[in-house]
């Protein structure tokens, strides 16, 4: 199917958030033939199981039923007994039967669309009660098709129905000539046959009402492009929303970034490109902590932090990149860089020291070892 300008054809397949929001309000493939199909069988079934045992205890009720002795007629309470006790038997006989229904009726709707419980189709509907609706509804396009299988069950039936009495004749004719018992049970089974062959026809029917569902269904879930495009920015995010939570996202980190400058011991500068902040708690152990790092405007700022705070600032263009690109935010620095920064952290002590008058002004740093897989060049 060509898909026009404004993308209103429904070219595309579900998503897996159409369907699932299709079957939360209920709209699931389901076959009322299939349904009838597996209700029919599975009685009919259920009475060639039990017949017999139906028609003894039907015959059985009767002769009970009409056989009554003086004293019985007499007693007034009598006839409630009996009753019940008809009633009792003839609730057993049924009950196997009672119990194939109710297990068909059941199998039949989870076979197609499996097992569904949807609150949102149990609430009322006004809309189906609006007579324009109604009417729209019968002379549509699958008013049409029902009325189609209707007729061609009705044919499809019909035709079996003969079939089946005319090979069953002489077996219907023969039950006049046998005694009350028999002719009973002979009854009841080729009622139980008849409409067994009967109710095979209705699987042609449901043959090809299930897959017509199934279509139908599916051509009820195709999407738009535009439908399939406005599904993705819903569950992904519209692309100027998610720029704007990252730009969010990166401010708030930033700026929780410049509150630790403060509390570091250390910020190695590149001297202008690069700023990296670090601190090692000697209670806590491990290595040093990257607390905060930026480059350009970043560590500017992070150097004016460190210098408002009497944060030692150190140039060290080396260790600042191998520091930078090597460590996460919040993350002890490699292996390969604990000398280096060992070495930078007793510069910085003896510094304290030296400004507080407890000791000589340290010696500046010279070249510091830093693997070469860790350095990095402008």
């Amino acid at each position: 199917m060509a898909e026009s300008e404004s993308g209103a054809d429904k070219s595309e397949e579900p998503t897996e958030k159409r369907r699932r929001e299709s079957r939360e309000k209920g709209q699931i493939a389901r076959s009322r033939e299939l349904n009838t199909v597996a209700v029919t069988i599975g009685g009919i079934g259920g009475l060639l199981a039990s017949g017999g045992g139906l028609a003894q205890a039907l015959m059985g009720m009767m002769q009970g039923s009409f056989e009554l002795s003086r004293e019985m007629l007499l007693d007034e309470g009598s006839m409630v007994m009996l009753l019940m006790a008809s009633g009792m038997i003839a609730l057993e006989a049924i009950l196997p039967l009672l119990i194939a229904l109710l297990i068909a009726s059941i199998v039949g709707p989870i076979a197609l669309g499996g097992w569904l419980f949807s609150a949102k189709a149990m609430a009322p509907n006004f809309g189906r009660m609006n007579p324009g609706a109604g009417l729209k509804r019968m002379f549509s396009t699958k008013a049409l098709v029902e009325l189609l299988k209707a007729l061609g069950k009705f044919l499809v039936v019909l035709l079996v129905a003969l079939l089946v009495l005319s090979s069953y004749q002489d077996d219907l004719l023969s039950i006049a000539k046998q005694p009350l018992d028999l002719a009973i049970m002979h009854s009841v089974e080729l009622v139980g046959w008849c409409a067994l062959w009967m109710a095979c026809g209705l699987i042609l029917i449901a043959a090809v009402d299930v897959p017509f569902q199934l279509w139908d269904n599916k051509q009820k879930l195709m999407m738009t492009k535009q439908e399939v495009r406005d599904e993705y920015k819903d569950s992904e995010g519209k692309p100027e929303v998610k720029s704007r939570i990252r730009q969010l996202q990166r401010e708030m980190a930033e700026r929780r970034m410049m509150q630790a400058v403060p509390e570091a011991d250390v910020v190695i500068t590149n001297p202008t490109h690069f700023a990296v902040a670090l601190k090692y708690d000697a209670a806590r152990g491990g290595a040093p902590m990257l607390v905060a790092k930026g480059g350009d405007f970043l560590a500017l700022k992070i150097r004016e932090i460190a210098q408002e705070h009497s944060v030692t600032v150190l140039e060290s263009p080396a260790l600042a990149r191998a520091v930078y690109y090597s460590t996460e935010l919040d993350q002890e620095i490699p292996a390969g860089l604990y000398l280096a920064v060992a070495q930078v952290l007793a510069y910085v002590y003896q510094l304290r020291q030296y400004r507080a008058g407890k000791g000589r002004r340290p010696d500046p740093l010279h070249e510091l070892p830093i693997p070469p897989e860790l350095r990095r060049d402008e």
